[in-house]
């Protein structure tokens, strides 16, 4: 098997395995009253942080057999795994449009997977590293602000996670560099990396946990899965020397089947249908004489208008039913 095959099928496994751990934490976030961004009294989230450590393990394998721009393309395919896991785990079925957007994110994915040309073999010096740290360290801080500067659950989610595809986008920089750089003679070469690695991927955990309250599956996980392979994809050829194929004009195709597979993403999101809410009856608020009994809100009970003479209001309980004497 081939070093770039095997960084595909690792790059498929992970992406299950973050489509799994997102529709957990979608989960706990809409049921859950505690901390937002660290629910830690909910088994169900430890079971997603394992997840999510699995997907992050084997996209780690993946990123020492293939270049950035191929693994993290790759990435995208979460969302597409998740239309299918969500129908299966929670009941929450696609339509239409959804599957033509996943099929959309294939075809751009497969565009990019036949420009690549491979690795490159220049690894970023230590003085680029800390300046893409604090690059990264700002946009984050910046859309957290964001975030909590607007009142719309939906604006506040998609801001956050895009601050978590920053963090884990950048997260997978350092983990190509330190996968490159890594030799068992020492270990702990590079713990300066590995540093900062792990903090920015605990980092954008506990963002995007954050991001699904409130706003649903759909929309995060789409910002998520599209901000972090741009970040990433975007540092690749400037840091590491990746290109595609047939120079000028195989970057402009790359851009183009990087269009499709992010139109794909917006129809797929777009897609998504939202859970049903069972209608409640608005209260009665007068019953005239004329009126028939009717059910009250939620008690199962009719209200009745009873003929009278007397002026004080009186209320008899027969029956499962309410009526009022006037």
């Amino acid at each position: 098997m081939s070093p770039l095959l095997a960084s595909v099928l690792l790059s498929l496994v992970s992406a299950v395995a973050y489509a799994c751990a997102a529709i957990v934490q979608e989960r706990v976030a809409d049921g859950a009253a505690g901390p937002r961004y660290a629910p830690l009294r909910r088994p169900a989230w430890w079971g997603a942080v394992l997840l999510s450590g699995l997907g992050a393990a084997l996209h780690v394998v993946a990123l020492a057999y293939g270049p950035l721009s191929v693994v993290q393309p790759l990435g995208a395919l979460t969302i597409v795994c998740a239309l299918p896991l969500a129908a299966l785990l929670v009941g929450r079925r696609a339509g239409g449009p959804a599957w033509r957007g996943a099929l959309m994110t294939t075809a751009g994915l497969a565009g990019l997977l036949s420009l690549t040309r491979g690795a490159g073999t220049r690894l970023p010096a230590d003085g680029q590293r800390w300046v893409l740290v604090g690059v990264a360290c700002g946009v984050v801080v910046l859309l957290f602000a964001a975030a909590h500067a607007v009142r719309g659950p939906v604006t506040r989610g998609v801001l956050l996670a895009s601050a978590a595809g920053v963090a884990f986008g950048i997260a997978s920089v350092f983990t190509k560099a330190v996968a490159e750089e890594w030799s068992p003679g020492a270990p702990l070469a590079e713990w300066t990396g590995l540093l900062v690695l792990s903090a920015l991927a605990v980092t954008g955990l506990l963002l995007s946990q954050a991001s699904y309250r409130g706003a649903g599956l759909a929309a995060p996980l789409a910002t998520v899965t599209v901000v972090n392979p741009v970040a990433a994809t975007a540092v690749g050829p400037a840091l590491f020397g990746e290109a595609f194929r047939f120079g000028a004009a195989g970057t402009v195709a790359a851009l183009v089947s990087g269009a499709v597979a992010a139109g794909g993403l917006v129809r797929l999101t777009a897609g998504r249908p939202a859970p049903a809410v069972p209608a409640v009856p608005s209260p009665r608020r007068g019953v005239s004489d004329g009126d028939p009994p009717g059910p009250e809100v939620g008690e199962g009970v009719d209200v009745g208008a009873v003929a009278g003479t007397r002026p004080d209001l009186e209320v008899e309980v027969r029956s499962g039913a309410v009526a009022g004497r006037s």
